[in-house]
């Protein structure tokens, strides 16, 4: 039996049906995810699940006692109180009595107390408790901290405890990797892998969906298209069928057109033999006017300013704090032209405000930061405080006002470039605050992208794009003539974009790593298998026999094994030399299974290399006890 049925589901806003007759069955245990264009309905769709919102026809049916928890895109930011009181509040009224409870402790309302443990004692509150504590533990965040004083990542975390608190049969995550940091990505993927969960999840991370996704459902023009399968499986499927649809679209046309030069030639179509084909043909038309066309491809320019000098960034020696806080040590570097330098850390490590200190809005405590005297910097930070919810989306691009942007020195109609980044005219005249989470962040984009630089700095640019507009702003950045420097969780993201990487490790220090994300991994991995080779070598040597009853001549059989053991021991190190040397070789590395072979290989030589060095030392050492000293 379905957990949640869906059956004959319409929403409607404005223009065509958002979701049309959609009929779509959840199975317990899958993890779904949930597929689309920015504004196909994919949060909508979550909405109507967790009951936050009524379709306008159709029946959603839950099966008895379902629990149903919601990770909403948007994390509030006007809640006050400890992690512990805010996660307790999304456990209802026991979880509601409980955070008033620790709040009136906090508070020192001792009046309140008494009245608010009844209620406790009611709802049977303190069961909760224990379940609060679990979950804060399961997501890593200390139940006293102040959530107002939480960075996006750490609020992102309380709010999945929030959610998790509730020990749900269906979990709804909403671009749940939105502001987390690498580690925490993992431990999401991890948990949700391990859980028992049913999972439906919208994310535009495509690691996430590779690893995670069982079942891939996309919403495509109001209709919901189940593929059935994971997400390598669906890229497959889903070209063919653009291909064949293209195809056939292509032949249908061809066939109205013919229809139509045969009725406009004056034929007496009144004809019994000819009514059939004019009957058609009105049928035809029909069918093409309905037809929902696949939405166009977003086309993205980035206006440029003249190039900057060879040097455009050089940091010597900063260190900063915020008060007694270290955040940066002794960080030196430099930053050429046409550098493009990804910014990898925990949450709350410091990358924003490294940032800050790179544009200058910041200056460092210790050390000096010299700026090329032609570099144009644009900012995107990933609060979108560059666009107003209260205008619409013409007024956020042409804040001046008029109908014109300036793209590279060339007019553009607004409207004309608002279509560019899938802004239809009446979209266009739409308040922001009524826009999709990925909407507003193209429109942030548009309108950045009409200010000439030579020098671009991102905070997160990839949150809340869908998964085409990502990958087209990849191409845009690749392309892009200046200097990037850019802050991302987005694994593929940085694989693709960035050349160099600023990892920010303990004791506040920053260290470069040449390549993207995966290529970083693979330096640490080569890293940590010198060392724990050499280690495991040193600690297996045998000491010499310090006994009579030890000291015995080798047998012939030993004496030959002894003579072939350095032989082999420099052939395992030759081996074990030339594995770490490819896994420098990033074209090697992608290939499939090539990373996975050469660590197992890599491992069974370590151990190999143990076992021979001690059986080495072993037989040198009976040597030595019965040769004469």
């Amino acid at each position: 039996m379905s957990l949640i049925s869906m059956r004959g589901i319409q929403v409607t806003f404005d223009g065509p049906p958002l979701l049309d007759n959609l009929s779509f069955d959840v199975q317990k245990g899958q993890r779904i995810g949930i597929l689309g264009r920015n504004g196909a309905g994919k949060s909508t769709l979550l909405r109507l699940i967790a009951g936050s919102m009524r379709p306008d026809a159709g029946d959603i049916i839950l099966s008895a006692s379902l629990k149903v928890s919601f990770l909403t895109q948007d994390v509030p930011d006007t809640l006050t109180g400890t992690a512990f009181e805010v996660v307790a509040a999304g456990a209802g009224p026991a979880g509601e009595a409980l955070s008033a409870y620790y709040r009136a402790l906090g508070a020192g309302d001792h009046e309140a107390l008494h009245s608010i443990q009844d209620d406790l004692t009611a709802h049977d509150g303190w069961k909760v408790e224990a379940v609060v504590k679990r979950v804060l533990d399961q997501v890593q965040v200390a139940p006293d901290l102040a959530f107002a004083s939480l960075s996006g990542g750490m609020r992102r975390r309380v709010f999945l405890a929030r959610a998790l608190v509730r020990e749900p049969d269906v979990l709804l995550l909403d671009e749940p990797t939105n502001h987390l940091d690498l580690e925490s990505i993992a431990w999401l993927e991890t948990f949700l892998l391990s859980s028992r969960l049913t999972v439906l999840f919208v994310t535009h991370d495509r690691r996430l969906l590779r690893r995670l996704a069982d079942r891939i459902v996309e919403i495509d023009r109001g209709k919901i298209v189940d593929w059935s399968c994971d997400y390598p499986t669906f890229l497959q499927r889903k070209q063919a069928v653009l291909d064949n649809e293209v195809r056939a679209w292509e032949l249908f046309d061809k066939k109205l057109a013919q229809e139509e030069i045969w009725i406009r030639q004056g034929v007496k179509a009144r004809r019994t033999r000819a009514e059939g084909r004019v009957t058609a043909l009105k049928k035809m038309r029909e069918e093409r006017r309905k037809r929902r066309n696949l939405t166009g491809q977003a086309v993205m320019t980035i206006s440029t300013s003249a190039r900057s000098g060879d040097r455009v960034l050089e940091v010597k020696n900063i260190s900063f704090a915020f008060g007694p806080t270290p955040i940066i040590k002794n960080f030196s570097f430099s930053l050429t032209r046409g550098d493009r330098i990804g910014i990898i850390g925990p949450n709350g490590c410091g990358k924003t405000t490294l940032l800050n200190l790179l544009l200058g809005t910041l200056t460092p405590d210790k050390g000096h930061i010299e700026r090329g005297t032609t570099v144009l910097p644009l900012y995107f930070d990933q609060l979108r405080t560059g666009i107003d919810p209260e205008k619409t989306v013409w007024e956020n691009v042409v804040p001046t006002g008029g109908d014109t942007v300036f793209i590279n020195g060339k007019p553009r109609h607004a409207i004309s470039y608002l279509q560019d980044f899938l802004f239809t005219s009446d979209r266009a005249k739409t308040l922001v605050k009524k826009l999709s989470g990925g909407e507003r962040h193209r429109l942030l984009l548009a309108r950045l992208f009409t200010v000439p630089s030579n020098l671009l700095v991102f905070d997160e640019p990839t949150n809340d794009l869908d998964t085409e507009t990502l990958e087209l702003l990849e191409e845009v950045l690749l392309d892009y003539q200046g200097t990037l420097i850019v802050v991302s969780h987005d694994r593929e993201f940085l694989n693709n974009v960035v050349t160099s990487a600023l990892i920010f490790r303990p004791g506040h220090t920053v260290k470069e790593f040449i390549g993207g994300y995966d290529d970083w991994q693979r330096q640490l991995t080569a890293a940590d298998i010198k060392p724990a080779a050499a280690t495991v070598i040193k600690k297996t040597k045998t000491p010499a026999p310090d006994n009579a009853e030890a000291a015995r001549k080798l047998t012939f059989k030993e004496t030959q094994e002894l003579k072939t053991l350095p032989a082999h021991i420099e052939s395992l190190e030759n081996e074990q030399r030339e594995i770490l040397q490819q896994l420098t070789d990033i074209e090697r590395c992608r290939q499939p299974g090539f990373v996975a072979q050469s660590k197992s290989r890599l491992a069974t030589i370590t151990a190999e290399l143990a076992t021979t060095y001690a059986r080495w030392e072993e037989l040198e050492a009976q040597l030595r006890s019965y040769l004469p000293t």
